[in-house]
């Protein structure tokens, strides 16, 4: 895992927690109008994964019970994980993909309704994702994945001075590369084949010689349409368009997109399948509906998107008509850390993966709201160009003194806690009724994240070893944990 060449270990800063009335007046806790939505306050819970659904994407009572856990700290909104677009495997995540799944996300609704008394708004984010396979062994990757061509053979052939090579068989080229060394391999194979080899296959939005990739932009935009049209049939509030991280839509927004069929290469040609999409979603679900999107103000990868790009990004997507721009940072897989054999590459691991869900392990700048200078910029741009988007800043945001602070600052409209929610999510309750200094404060140490790298049931280490006694908890499937923070005894 990257980590900083000094770091430096910071302590959870201390925080003076207002009273009722100072809440009271806070911007924090006054109302925010988005599109034809008041939200009560303006806090907001991020999508988390926590690996909850049944491996087939359907909505499990573990889901349900996460999510009026949340809601049972009422915050204004809370955005449903990452949910998948296409009718596709993916494993224990939401699916949207078919009608099929509307009854549980029905439910899920009406649950999050219940148990915050009708205060909390619910937005489902919507994601697609490209193939990614596990590290393979080498000998099955030489053996079966790896396809010989001409390329290879000429290779070995000048690597050993033998022009043999050049007309060897199949079975001899692959048993070759099976038992030469590092040095060699790495001049017999091509850049994607040796990272094929050492991180997994892992699919592009430039890989236009798949015929699948390469017509994604014809059907990527009724695929995201169908998905919000669900959305609004099982009654969220509105839709959230993932185009941040290491997924499709960020793909097609990154500098690295080079596509040359008028999707790729400058900025404005990177960001017509968004648009395009955006548009189509639209069309679908009407303009009472709120339509936002979550995306990166820095990639922070060699060759990637810097700040300047997302201010282009996101005047666009304010034009075009988003009705709330929800920022992050990095999270991508060219800088992660390489898997074991037999597992995936996690986007979160590099200096990317730090920036998106920064520690106390951190350098002389500390990891508490290391993307509030990139929102800020964003929103002045967007708000220069004349409209009155609103902005949500997450990443590190743990006290009401720092929420606050950004919003004093003009830096954002709107307060995302994902990481401090997981912890206490009555973190809204406690602090709207002058009860801050009862919030349990998340540590930052990222314990939920290596159960998320992992694949395993996402709990906190503050809470999910703490009253295992209590009658009727849910557990985690190693027994070990409880799977939901305790109830707040007022």
């Amino acid at each position: 895992m990257w980590k900083f060449l000094n770091p430096i270990k910071h302590p959870i800063p201390p925080a003076r927690w207002p009273t009722v009335e100072e809440g009271a007046q806070s911007l924090l806790f006054q109302p925010i109008k988005i599109s034809s939505l008041t939200l009560p306050s303006r806090t907001w819970v991020p999508a988390m994964v926590p690996w909850r659904a049944t491996e087939d994407g359907f909505v499990t009572q573990d889901n349900l019970d996460w999510y009026r856990r949340f809601a049972e700290g009422q915050p204004a909104a809370l955005v449903v994980e990452a949910t998948g677009v296409r009718d596709i495997p993916s494993g224990p995540l939401l699916r949207i993909g078919h009608d099929r799944f509307l009854p549980g996300l029905k439910q899920l609704v009406e649950t999050v309704r219940a148990a915050s008394n009708g205060q909390t708004r619910l937005f489902i984010q919507i994601i697609d994702f490209l193939a990614v396979k596990r590290r393979p062994d080498p000998a099955k990757y030489f053996q079966r994945f790896l396809e010989i061509t001409g390329d290879h053979r000429r290779a070995i052939s000048e690597l050993m001075e033998d022009p043999y090579w050049l007309s060897a068989n199949e079975t001899e080229v692959r048993s070759f590369l099976s038992d030469a060394p590092d040095e060699v391999i790495e001049r017999a194979l091509n850049e994607r084949e040796l990272q094929s080899l050492r991180f997994g296959y892992r699919e592009r939005v430039n890989d236009l010689h798949l015929p699948h990739v390469r017509e994604l932009p014809q059907v990527l935009p009724s695929i995201f349409a169908d998905a919000a049209r669900r959305g609004r049939e099982a009654g969220f509030d509105g839709v959230e368009l993932h185009y941040a991280h290491a997924y499709t839509m960020a793909g097609f927004l990154s500098a690295l997109n080079d596509r040359d069929d008028g999707y790729g290469g400058p900025r404005e040609n990177r960001a017509r399948v968004p648009l395009e999409v955006y548009r189509a979603v639209r069309k679908t679900v009407g303009d009472d509906y709120v339509v936002g999107v979550r995306f990166l103000g820095d990639e922070v990868i060699a060759g990637g998107n810097r700040i300047a790009d997302a201010v282009y990004f996101g005047v666009e997507f304010a034009k075009a008509g988003m009705d709330y721009l929800s920022i992050s940072k990095g999270g991508k897989f060219e800088d992660a850390e390489q898997p074991k054999v037999g597992q995936a590459v996690y986007p979160y691991t590099g200096q990317s993966g730090y920036e998106c869900m920064p520690t106390t392990l951190s350098d002389a700048r500390g990891p508490f709201g290391r993307s509030v200078p990139l929102v800020g910029a964003i929103k002045r741009a967007v708000n220069t160009a004349g409209f009155t988007t609103p902005i949500v800043a997450t990443g590190g945001i743990t006290t009401f003194e720092q929420a606050e602070s950004i919003l004093q600052g003009g830096d954002a409209d709107i307060i995302g806690m994902a990481r401090q929610a997981l912890a206490d999510p009555d973190w809204f309750m406690k602090v709207k009724l002058g009860c801050g200094d009862e919030v349990r404060r998340c540590t930052y140490t990222n314990y939920c994240e290596a159960l998320d790298q992992a694949h395993r049931q996402v709990t906190c280490k503050l809470w999910d070893r703490k009253e295992l006694d209590e009658p009727g908890i849910a557990m985690a499937s190693d027994g070990r944990r409880r799977l939901l923070a305790p109830t707040w005894e007022r």
